[in-house]
C-alpha cells in the first residue's frame, strides 16, 4: 500500500521578499529614512557617505523591527480587520517564531549600525523601538492617549539625523522633533478617521473623543496650528544653527495653511473623503517641508 506524500509548499524568493516588505512596512520605513537623512543634511558640517549609509540602513532596521514586533503582538487583532488580516503573520504565511527572528535581527543590526554612527544615535533608535512596542502598542486598545505616546517615537527620525551628524542633542534637534511630533496628530487622526470602523473591529481606540465628531476635528485643527507655528520658529533666529530664511518660512507657512484648510474642511464635512484629503496633504507637507529646510540651508551657503 502506497502512502500519499503531500508535496512541500514552494515559497518563492519573491514571495518571501514581499512578506519582508510588508512586515517591515517598507513605505513607512523609507519615509522615516528620508526624514533621518534630511535631519543629517541639516546638521552636518561635512557630509560623510559612510555615515549616511549607516544611518539609512540602521534607520530602516529600527523601523522594520518596531513594525515586526507590533505585528507579532497584534496578530490576533490584525486578523479581525479587513485591511490587516492578510498580513504575513495573521494570514499564516510567516510564523510568530519567524517573525520574532526577523524582529530581533533587525533590532541588532539597527542598533549596531547606529552605534557606529555614534552612541547617542543608537540610544535614540533603541528608545524609539521600546516606546513603540512596549508602550504605544499595548495602549492602543486601552486609551486614545496611545496616539500621544506613539507620536514620541514617531517624531524621532527627523531629530535622529541631526544627532547622527553632530553627536549632540540641543535646541536644533529638539525643534525638528517638535515639528514632526505635532505633525503626527492631524496626520494620524485623519487616517484613524478613515479607518475608524475597521479599527473598532480590532478594539483600537485612536480618535481623541472616540468618535468621528466635531471634537476630534477641533483637536486636529489645533494640532495643525501648533505644527505651523513650530515649523516657522527657526526663521526668528532662536534655534541655534537651525535657520530658515524668510522666503522659506513663507513657503513652509503656506504649506501648513493648505493642511489647515483641509482640517477645517473635515470639521465642516466630517466625512471620510475630507479625512483622506487631509491625510494626503499631511504626507505631502512633511516631505516638502524637509526638502525646503534642506534646500534653504544649502542655497544659503552659496550666497
Amino acid at each position: 500500500m502506497k502512502t500519499a506524500i503531500k508535496p512541500a509548499k514552494h515559497i518563492s524568493w519573491s514571495t518571501m521578499f514581499a512578506d519582508f516588505k510588508e512586515i517591515t512596512k517598507v513605505r513607512l520605513a523609507v519615509s522615516v529614512v528620508f526624514s533621518s537623512i534630511a535631519g543629517y543634511l541639516l546638521g552636518a558640517y561635512e557630509i560623510s557617505v559612510v555615515t549616511l549609509l549607516l544611518l539609512a540602513f540602521g534607520g530602516y532596521c529600527m523601523v522594520g523591527a518596531s513594525n515586526a514586533y507590533n505585528q507579532i503582538i497584534e496578530r490576533d487583532l490584525d486578523a479581525l480587520m479587513k485591511r490587516t488580516r492578510n498580513r504575513p503573520i495573521p494570514s499564516g504565511r510567516v510564523s510568530v517564531h519567524q517573525g520574532l527572528i526577523i524582529a530581533v535581527l533587525l533590532t541588532v543590526f539597527g542598533v549596531v549600525s547606529l552605534y557606529f554612527v555614534n552612541p547617542k544615535t543608537a540610544m535614540f533608535g533603541a528608545i524609539s523601538i521600546f516606546l513603540y512596542t512596549s508602550v504605544y502598542t499595548p495602549l492602543k486598545t486601552i486609551t486614545p492617549l496611545s496616539v500621544f505616546v506613539g507620536a514620541l517615537p514617531g517624531a524621532i527620525p527627523f531629530m535622529l539625523g541631526w544627532v547622527a551628524a553632530t553627536n549632540e542633542f540641543g535646541i536644533e534637534p529638539g525643534t525638528l522633533f517638535m515639528i514632526q511630533f505635532f505633525w503626527q496628530f492631524p496626520h494620524f487622526w485623519a487616517l484613524a478617521w478613515m479607518l475608524d470602523e475597521d479599527y473598532r473591529k480590532g478594539g483600537f481606540k485612536l480618535l481623541p473623543t472616540g468618535k468621528k465628531d466635531k471634537g476630534t476635528a477641533v483637536q486636529i485643527i489645533m494640532y495643525t496650528i501648533w505644527m505651523m507655528v513650530i515649523s516657522v520658529i527657526p526663521a526668528f533666529g532662536i534655534t541655534g544653527r537651525l535657520h530658515l530664511s524668510i522666503i522659506a518660512a513663507v513657503i513652509v507657512f503656506l504649506m501648513g495653511a493648505v493642511m489647515l484648510f483641509f482640517a477645517f474642511r473635515l470639521y465642516d464635512k466630517r466625512d471620510n473623503v475630507s479625512a483622506r484629503k487631509l491625510m494626503l496633504a499631511s504626507v505631502t507637507y512633511i516631505t516638502f517641508i524637509q526638502l525646503v529646510y534642506v534646500s534653504d540651508k544649502y542655497i544659503g551657503m552659496l550666497f
